[in-house]
């Protein structure tokens, strides 16, 4: 029998340039998962639609600003770790008012997807965040 693990609802939203570069951002030190990669995002508050959720934090951690109609749902990742259990949309969006601005000391980059797939990848992501990588490829080919 399994021992029941807190779910953690959290929100990522892929930012796609006119070049087909995702944005991602490094987790700064001191942070769980610190050094890592991830798309911008975060936790779902109580009473936030996922969109919602986007929007806030994307304010908070860039200081751009997105409709909710610019949010396209795309995949979602759902992965176990030790003390909790994650699940995660990834919507992709191609419009947002402003230029991104790390605001929480994070270290941010423009990468291509093909990038974040090489096995010796620049980019190291944690581990909830790798079967987002395929279906965000495939959504770029398209």
């Amino acid at each position: 029998m399994t021992h029941p693990r807190r779910l953690l609802l959290v929100a990522a939203c892929a930012l796609i340039d006119d070049r087909n570069r995702v944005l991602v951002a490094r987790r700064p030190k001191g942070k769980k998962l610190e050094g890592l990669w991830e798309f911008p995002g975060g936790k779902i508050e109580p009473g936030e639609s996922p969109e919602e959720t986007l929007a806030r934090e994307l304010i908070e951690e860039l200081a751009i600003r997105i409709d909710g109609s610019s949010l396209t749902a795309l995949t979602f990742a759902s992965y176990r770790y030790p003390d909790f259990h994650l699940l995660m949309p990834l919507f992709v969006c191609r419009q947002w008012d402003g230029v991104p601005n790390p605001l929480e000391n994070q270290v941010l980059a423009w990468v291509l997807v093909t990038d974040l797939l090489r096995p010796d990848s620049p980019y190291p992501m944690p581990p909830a965040d790798a079967p987002l990588i395929p279906a965000l490829r495939n959504f770029l080919k398209a």
